[in-house]
């Protein structure tokens, strides 16, 4: 489970290494939004993994509030521009 762990660490890195870029909104957007993706799911492996009901909780939230923020700021971001 920890090599399970420190590959989902990994995997979170590529989409930092994408904002350190110079890109456009569009692609931070989506680099943002995979972050909140994977952070939600590394906490419920770690909730699983913990046997800890209430981090599980904070997950499922994470990955649907997170997941529903992304779609407001596209939207907002869409209406923006010309």
């Amino acid at each position: 489970m920890t090599l399970l762990l420190w590959g989902m660490v990994l995997a979170l890195l590529i989409p930092i290494a994408l904002l350190c870029r110079n890109c456009g909104a569009w692609e931070r957007l989506a680099a943002f939004g995979s972050i909140g993706t994977k952070m939600a799911m590394l906490a419920l492996v770690v909730a699983v993994m913990r046997g800890d009901r209430m981090l599980a909780l904070v997950g499922a939230l994470m990955l649907s509030a997170g997941d529903a923020g992304m779609l407001l700021l596209a939207r907002l971001l869409e209406e923006r521009e010309p």
